[in-house]
């Protein structure tokens, strides 16, 4: 038999949970993982353009060599995606934390995520296309 708490005339199972709570928990989740994640792609990323090979020989030539291996391509739009969705999740805590007014708060998050997606785009369009 599980427990209920009355509120407002309805009962509320304490062994249930709502989907808002689910998707924070999801949240959360991704939070944790991406960040690992990204740490190390960071760093093969930082270790591969800043100390392997020197900023200046960066060239078109060079990122043309370097995608015309389809796992590079996938790396760094790893790094795109799961950058864009880290930072805009972290933004959406953020937001929902100092925008107290409900119209700001939906004016700030369309904008930011229209820009994410915008960003997104781009940078899936840029990777997928180049040639």
């Amino acid at each position: 038999m599980a427990s209920t708490i009355k509120r407002d005339s309805t009962e509320i199972g304490l062994g249930r949970r709502s989907s808002r709570q689910n998707f924070e928990t999801w949240s959360w989740l991704f939070m944790r993982v991406s960040g690992i994640v990204l740490f190390f792609l960071a760093l093969i990323h930082f270790f591969i353009m800043h100390i392997m090979h020197d900023v200046t020989t960066t060239t078109v030539a060079f990122v043309a060599a370097r995608w015309s291996n389809p796992l590079w391509r996938i790396f760094d739009w790893m790094l795109l995606a799961l950058g864009l969705l880290h930072g805009t999740n972290g933004l959406r805590y953020i937001m929902d934390d100092y925008v107290r007014s409900p119209i700001k708060r939906v004016i700030v998050k369309v904008s930011v995520y229209g820009i994410s997606g915008i960003l997104f785009f781009v940078g899936t369009l840029t990777i997928v296309t180049f040639k």
